[in-house]
């Protein structure tokens, strides 16, 4: 077994400014984060003009603006309790959250949770680079392979440099967003922004106000986008020391990202009612030009700008979950030269994605359907791996083991994990809700029998998590913490925690 960790204890933090890790250990003496960091940046994370179009989704189900900031607010919430509580598990741990996973799911079973996160990772950016390039085409007639080469190109050279550059780069993404929203926020708040349905949409048929249908649409669609921020957590909090206090960190990001969340969607959610807009760069765009004539273009590149470090970050977490993917059939040396083979290839897949997508012309339209879809995979995920870290193992894992292709003590196919993941998922086909804006793409019977309200997220978390539990029954814990007792006597580094079962 020493030698198959060998890699692992190897430090690779002397190779200038690149990042040198990858999928692999993070040693305590290279774990060099603050605490205070993690707030600012889940912050930021979500001060975006992405989040504001997730306040698009109460308007065109019929909500008014008051009701989609409270259905948002509420979504937001709930989503990022799930989100910060795996964030507890990078310091703990020193792992990218999908490593892991491996525990759950097995050395190569794994692969199949793999694969719904990097859809969710490569698609943020791929709906991030449509609605910028419907935006910039709407607004100055730019093209959009232009465009979309000039937001991509910095973002990849970011996510090359890595972990350090990236929390630099959101600080300064905070230092231009923050006055740039308060004054959106600000002109939105005043009334200072008038509509002018020739740019900013058609205006819907039907008064807004509220319904349930739409509140609960509203609510998933807020819960879902901080749900898919779960499997990025542990990729940012791993260079944080070990020591650092769980429940401090679950608090900083938990405010930080469902602050800013709540913030950006009730913009939106105003956007959406009174402008009727289904466009938010055109919108944002409006806002400024209602101030001075130039400065909606000001706003629109500044907004463009900040958003650069957001879509680093997915692609650095698409970067991982690739390697791993691999990892799990082939092994992969962690070395920096790894992480930029796999950078390349998600942002080229990302690119050919959005370049068809943006033909096709139904970019919001993808935003609504993605969003919902996005939660149905992520959700038993979640469901199983914070049952498995918080009431099964409790924290207690063979760090070296997650990385043995053999011989390893949590096996090649984690049964338990892939069995409650796929039954929960089955659990809630009957319940999808998935809409095209009032047009339904698919609604499971039980949903039409409740009046097409969308329950299935909820339905997966209980399902999963409750069949895990109840699977991992006859899990072998005892034998489990021999193993582990044995790696913290010989390779202390790898501890995971004080607490010891008898």
């Amino acid at each position: 077994m020493q030698s198959d960790v060998k890699a692992m204890k190897a430090s690779h933090s002397d190779q200038g400014a690149i990042e040198g890790r990858s999928i692999d250990f993070v040693p305590e003496h290279e774990r060099t984060d603050k605490l205070a960091s993690q707030g600012p940046f889940w912050f930021v994370g979500n001060f975006t003009f992405f989040t504001m179009t997730i306040g698009f989704v109460g308007p065109s189900v019929g909500l008014d603006s008051l009701w989609t900031t409270i259905a948002g607010t509420l979504g937001i919430m709930f989503g990022t309790l799930f989100m910060a509580f795996h964030g507890s598990q990078g310091p703990h741990l020193g792992l990218p959250q999908m490593i892991q996973s491996r525990a759950q799911f097995g050395y190569r079973g794994v692969v199949l949770v793999l694969l719904a996160t990097l859809f969710v990772f490569a698609g943020f950016n791929i709906v991030n680079l449509v609605l910028m390039m419907q935006g910039l085409k709407t607004l100055f007639s730019w093209n959009p392979l232009q465009v979309a080469l000039a937001v991509t190109v910095p973002a990849t050279i970011l996510a090359i440099l890595g972990h350090d550059w990236m929390h630099k780069t959101f600080k300064w993404s905070l230092y231009l967003s923050l006055p740039l929203y308060g004054l959106v926020t600000v002109a939105v708040l005043m009334g200072w922004v008038h509509d002018a349905p020739a740019v900013a949409g058609t205006t819907p048929a039907a008064p807004l106000g509220f319904n349930w249908t739409g509140f609960i649409a509203q609510f998933a669609a807020a819960a879902s986008y901080n749900i898919a921020y779960a499997p990025y957590v542990s990729d940012y909090s791993r260079y944080l020391p070990k020591n650092t206090p769980s429940g401090k960190l679950i608090a900083a990001v938990f405010l930080g990202a469902s602050l800013s969340g709540a913030w950006m969607i009730a913009v939106g959610g105003w956007l959406g009612a009174h402008l009727h807009a289904t466009d938010v760069l055109v919108a944002l765009n409006q806002v400024g030009a209602s101030f001075a004539p130039q400065l909606g273009t000001v706003v629109v590149a500044i907004t463009i700008l900040a958003f650069l470090p957001v879509i680093a970050m997915n692609i650095y977490s698409a970067k991982l979950t690739a390697i791993t993917s691999v990892d799990s059939f082939k092994k992969v040396e962690p070395t920096a030269k790894a992480r930029i083979i796999a950078i390349i290839f998600v942002v080229l897949l990302q690119l050919g994605v959005a370049m068809g997508i943006y033909s096709s012309g139904s970019g919001l339209s993808v935003l609504n359907i993605y969003l919902v879809v996005m939660l149905y995979f992520l959700v038993p995920w979640t469901a199983v791996n914070l049952t498995d870290y918080f009431f099964v193992r409790k924290g207690r894992y063979a760090v070296p083991h997650f990385f043995l292709p053999h011989n390893n003590i949590y096996g090649s196919w984690g049964t338990r994990g892939l069995l409650s993941y796929a039954i929960g998922f089955i659990a809630m086909i009957p319940f999808f809700c998935i809409f095209d804006g009032d047009r339904p793409v698919y609604v499971g019977t039980l949903a039409k029998a409740m009046g097409s309200v969308d329950l299935a997220w909820l339905v997966g978390l209980i399902v999963s998590g409750a069949v895990y539990y109840l699977f991992c029954r006859s899990l072998d814990l005892k034998s489990e913490e021999a193993v582990i007792r044995h790696i913290e006597k010989h390779m202390p580094e790898y501890t995971t925690g004080e607490k010891k079962r008898a």
